[in-house]
């Protein structure tokens, strides 16, 4: 795999880890009891920890490309045996 799929695959891959990671631990301004802010929605979270959550996605998704690379590296997975759908 080139230089250009790996990082198109791997930014894939952190998009896809990134909408999975936001939801986690977030609590809303109903659920603490707290009146949001005028113009905010009662569902937004008091505090989303975005650092957190991207950095989060950041090392989930370089384990989940490791793994990927490992597989194609060592043929665990046959990329041409597998049947062709038209």
């Amino acid at each position: 795999m080139g230089p250009v799929t790996c990082i198109a695959v791997y930014l894939t891959i952190w998009w896809t880890t990134l909408f999975a990671v936001l939801p986690l631990g977030n609590r809303t301004f109903k659920e603490m009891g707290i009146e949001p802010p005028p113009g905010a929605d009662p569902g937004a979270p008091v505090n989303p920890n975005l650092k957190r959550k991207f950095f989060t996605t950041t090392w989930v998704s370089a384990l989940v490309m490791a793994g990927l690379l490992l597989t194609i590296h060592f043929h665990l997975i046959d990329l041409p045996a597998l049947p062709a759908t038209y």
